[in-house]
């Protein structure tokens, strides 16, 4: 149980945490009493922990209610532009704390739990992730929800309601096995159903071209039922929303057909349509072209354009028309963000509503699609680009096909294509196309996208990524949080780049000592979890050496087994030498259909059983493989984090955002010169991370050249030594040649070329050791970094979204309260 704050810990805690006063606490306690009971139907006897957390998880809804209601009316009277996020990922985490920190209800309601008899952590602990998205993708679409409400933006997150999320993993004898993520299985507080919004949308059919235009007909329909979730701003009032589609059958599915095997079958058969929303696609940076995946894309897509368009039409205008009916003003009304290709359809679509149901000319329904839709790209690898069979879409899309072909004679004259490249279509369909670090931005226009970019160079944007600070800082690191407020102030928390301010206290003795022992502190606690959940004991004076983020061969989780391995035999060699302690901890899911992937985890918990169990190295190292990586164990492990590692090859991570998190949680990178890592280390200062191997251009002479991995093999005894091991077995002495493909891959035919960066990732590897010998010189640094991470909060990327992209204002006014309750359009 959490003992009372003391006056000390109140003083500090008042600003970051809300106030607790009497009357809130009251209200809190008695609100919390009667959801148990009505809402629950339960009482303090036959209470259960979930119970307790639903309670206080409607009691803090309530207070979101009002704001949320209040803000929708506020949009209405005002009519501004609205922006529209389209996103096949949203992966939120938990929504109880992170409401609490934007109403400034931490302090109240840790207050009134404890005077309850209860634990506030434990209860939070009960709710699930809303896994709703594989990695950063996802996860930067749940950023960007935060910002754009924190930043008074009237706008709109739309996805799918996906029944089943990124599935959990275990492990299981070493191996990844994974398990269904039944998220919705004990009812989720914070989403409210709308059915009086449910749109139909259309599949397969065949098109009839008339005098008067083209019908789409014969189609089968499924119905889009929109559950809102709210999206609270920083302390602003303003509570956006957050729509995503589940699909529903309608009543009479299949009855029409009396050949489906009757009555009973065809209402079985309502599965079928209903499978679109069942699961997420846990591919990251992988295309798989399935048809259930195309349907999940224009499902979200079709849903989302018929709310847009309703919205636009009876929004309030300063008319006494009904309906605005001139589509020319859609530009000005609306703007639609694709995030990534996954939405592209909404550009044929926009088309055929505008051709076909609005009765545009082609020209003008053309312009008004390209100044409404803007579109970012979010990696480079040509397997996660997005082509789709024409078979596949003249089957299920036929009219969409039409449209995309027409798009292509107009634009380039020439047909034949065997398959619709999606990129290629948000390209022409968009007036601005973006990147997600100045690197990545620069390598599209350069290579994959060079073509376009000489046709139209004022198309082509950079917008770096960002984090919101309230989950990845107050939230999450509410010591580190406190700290930063006694010296500058709680500004930095709605303007990040305050934190420069930090700059005038790096030689101050007593900031240097505060940020130490926050760090040691999160340590202490993460220790703690771990030993919990995973009955690991480890060493919170080595260092937290962590890599976390999806298990991919780009992202090169190798190079770092190749570290652990090499640092283990030199230890060995030397038993009696002082050797820097580390734990490393490496964590993140393999796509299930990814062999090398899970070969890589396999590999890593091997490493572990040698390394772990071995009495001469005792507590110097020590190997983790952190299970089921996800939102909520990221909170956890990023402000504990001494080391932060982002390895992946120059030129093939687009930005990185959990590089962000890491830096302004206190942890040092060891890194390439990729992503968001070159401006990270441009903020900090070059000298206060620790940057190694190819550049950008040492590996597009490489590639020239020839990347021979045998070369390095017998040029470095220590690579030799470490690869021997594992092809022999060392590490896997029950089955000698249990990672035979992944040795062969590595000599043979490896794309990111592991080798060639081994030597210069080693060396460097001991320059982190020697400094972190070095406790205040480490902190300094540390320092640096924090006051430099201002850039990459995600109010930055969305106030550069907003005034270059969409055509906004950000504003960081509050709006009223709402104090009567009134009758409003969403």
């Amino acid at each position: 149980m959490s003992k009372p704050l003391s006056d000390h810990d109140r003083k500090k805690q008042i600003s970051v945490r809300g106030l607790a006063g009497v009357e809130n606490v009251t209200e809190l306690k008695s609100s919390f009493n009667r959801h148990l009971h009505f809402t629950l139907v339960k009482d303090r006897i036959v209470a259960t922990k979930r119970d307790y957390y639903f309670a206080l998880a409607n009691t803090v809804r309530d207070h979101l209610v009002g704001r949320w209601i209040r803000t929708q009316q506020h949009y209405y009277d005002k009519d501004p532009k609205r922006v529209y996020y389209i996103s096949l990922e949203f992966y939120m985490g938990r929504t109880l704390q992170n409401t609490m920190v934007n109403l400034a209800l931490e302090n109240a309601c840790d207050e009134a739990t404890y005077q309850l008899g209860l634990d506030m952590e434990e209860l939070q602990e009960m709710e699930e992730d809303a896994g709703l998205g594989n990695g950063g993708l996802g996860r930067l679409a749940a950023c960007f929800l935060d910002s754009m409400a924190s930043l008074g933006l009237a706008a709109y997150g739309y996805g799918i309601r996906y029944e089943f999320g990124i599935f959990n993993q275990k492990i299981v004898n070493g191996w990844q096995v994974e398990e269904a993520d039944d998220w919705l299985r004990f009812g989720n507080p914070w989403e409210k159903a709308r059915p009086e919004y449910m749109r139909p949308v259309k599949f397969y059919g065949r098109t009839e071209h008339h005098p008067d235009g083209v019908k789409w007909v014969d189609t089968q329909v499924v119905l889009a039922l929109p559950y809102d979730t709210p999206i609270p701003g920083y302390r602003n009032n303003i509570v956006n929303t957050m729509r995503l589609w589940s699909a529903k059958a309608p009543c009479d599915f299949n009855l029409k057909d009396f050949n489906v095997g009757g009555y009973i079958q065809a209402v079985l058969d309502r599965n079928l349509a209903e499978n679109i929303s069942r699961v997420l696609y846990p591919n990251d940076n992988f295309f798989e072209g399935k048809e259930l995946r195309l349907k999940q894309e224009y499902f979200v897509v079709s849903a989302t354009l018929q709310d847009i368009i309703r919205r636009f039409k009876v929004s309030k205008f300063g008319s006494r028309e009904v309906v605005r009916t001139d589509f020319n003003k859609l530009p000005d009304k609306v703007a639609i963000q694709l995030n990534d290709t996954h939405p592209a359809m909404a550009i044929p679509e926009l088309m055929r509503v505008l051709v076909d149901e609005e009765e545009l000319d082609w020209d003008k329904a053309w312009d008004i699609c390209v100044r409404t839709c803007a579109y970012t790209n979010h990696t480079v690898l040509p397997e996660a680009l997005e082509r789709w069979p024409i078979d596949l879409f003249a089957h299920l899309l036929p009219r969409h096909l039409e449209i995309i072909y027409e798009i292509n004679r107009r634009l380039f004259s020439e047909g034949g294509q065997k398959r619709v490249n999606m990129a290629h279509l948000c390209i022409v369909g968009s007036h601005a196309v973006n990147g997600v670090a100045q690197i990545h931005s620069d390598i599209l226009t350069a290579t994959i996208f060079k073509d376009f970019y000489e046709m139209d160079p004022h198309k082509f944007q950079n917008k770096t990524n960002g984090i919101t600070p309230r989950r990845w800082l107050v939230m999450c690191n509410p010591g580190l949080a406190e700290v930063i407020a006694e010296r500058i102030g709680e500004d930095f928390i709605r303007d990040l780049d305050q934190l420069k301010g930090l700059l005038k206290y790096v030689n101050d003795e007593a900031f240097i000592r505060d940020i130490a022992k926050v760090k040691q502190e999160n340590k202490l606690k993460f220790a703690a979890h771990l030993e919990e959940h995973y009955k690991v004991k480890i060493n919170p004076n080595s260092m937290f050496d962590i890599q976390v983020k999806r298990i991919h061969e780009y992202k090169r989780q190798l190079l770092n087994c190749l570290h652990m391995i090499t640092y283990y035999n030199r230890i060995k060699k030397e038993p009696n030498k002082q050797w820097t302690p580390r734990t490393v901890m490496i964590g993140g899911k393999a796509a299930p259909g990814y062999h090398t992937a899970k070969m890589i985890i396999r590999m890593i918990t091997a490493i572990g059983e040698v390394i772990n169990n071995d009495p001469v190295v005792g507590d110097r190292l020590k190997v983790i493989f952190l299970e089921n990586y996800r939102v909520t164990l990221a909170e956890k492990a990023i402000p504990a984090a001494d080391l932060s590692q982002q390895i992946s090859t120059a030129g093939t991570e687009a930005s990185g955002t959990g590089n962000m998190k890491f830096m302004l949680n206190g942890a040092l990178t060891i890194g390439t010169m990729d992503g968001a890592n070159v401006e990270m280390a441009e903020e900090a200062g070059d000298g206060n991370l620790f940057i190694f191997g190819m550049r950008v251009d040492d590996v597009t002479a490489l590639d020239k050249k020839g990347y021979h991995a045998v070369d390095y093999y017998n040029r470095l005894p220590e690579l030799k030594q470490a690869m021997d091991q594992i092809s022999t077995g060392f590490f896997s002495p029950k089955q000698p040649d249990l990672f035979k493909e992944i040795v062969d891959m590595l000599m043979h035919h490896d794309r990111f070329k592991v080798f060639a960066d081994y030597e210069d990732y080693i060396k460097c590897q001991e320059q982190v050791n020697e400094l972190y010998k070095n406790p205040k010189e480490w902190t300094k640094k540390v320092i640096y970094n924090i006051a430099g991470s201002g850039k990459f909060s995600s109010d930055r990327t969305i106030s550069q979204y907003a005034r270059e992209i969409w055509g906004v204002e950000p504003t960081l006014e509050k709006i009223p309260r709402l104090l009567y309750y009134v009758c409003w359009t969403c």
